[in-house]
């Protein structure tokens, strides 16, 4: 009775999909849990901190800048919402809030939470990494430290800055933010 969902839309949200038709399937009465995840509007960072023409026209050559700044960070992530893939920055700023984490029982809670979510085979929001890393994360998190997901972290910033860093200067949502 499930479609092959994988068919008409990338996999990750044909994933999401699956589990919740699996779900529904499994409890007839409960139409609540049953929200199709199509891409809310984009997200609009506030106003008051728009950056200057000049400092988002360092963004094209300065991943990490654009990271850091938090217009850049909410206008990426839009973008990357409206490509379905924005799991990679999400990853991403999910370490960055791991690694300040002071508590080692938040810390293995939020270890195990980004393993979840996004590190191990078929997770609901899965990067793309290599096995090697994917091993060595998951022997880091044994004994869960700030730097557990250096590795992998390291990765998915090398794929934004290759693959969807050159797709967002090239976008619309970067064109209106030069404006």
């Amino acid at each position: 009775l499930l479609l092959d969902l994988s068919l008409l839309l990338p996999c990750c949200r044909a994933k999401e999909i699956k589990t919740k038709l699996g779900t529904l399937l499994q409890k007839p009465d409960s139409t609540i849990d049953f929200i199709i995840p199509y891409p809310e509007k984009p997200e609009k960072p506030p106003k008051a901190q728009k950056p200057s023409p000049e400092e988002v026209l360092q963004w094209r050559d300065s991943l990490e800048k654009l990271l850091q700044n938090p217009y850049g960070l909410a206008s990426f992530r839009s973008f990357l919402r409206s490509e379905f893939s924005e799991e990679n920055a999400e990853f991403w700023v999910a370490c960055e809030d791991y690694k300040k984490t002071k508590s080692p029982v938040k810390m293995a809670e939020k270890a195990k939470k980004i393993y979840e979510e996004f590190i191990q085979t078929e997770a609901p929001k899965e990067v793309n990494i290599d096995h090697f890393t994917k091993a060595v994360t998951m022997k880091n998190l044994v004994d869960p430290s700030p730097t557990s997901f250096d590795m992998a972290q390291k990765r998915i910033f090398a794929l934004m800055e290759k693959d969807s860093l050159p797709r967002f200067v090239r976008s619309g949502f970067y064109h209106e933010l030069i404006k």
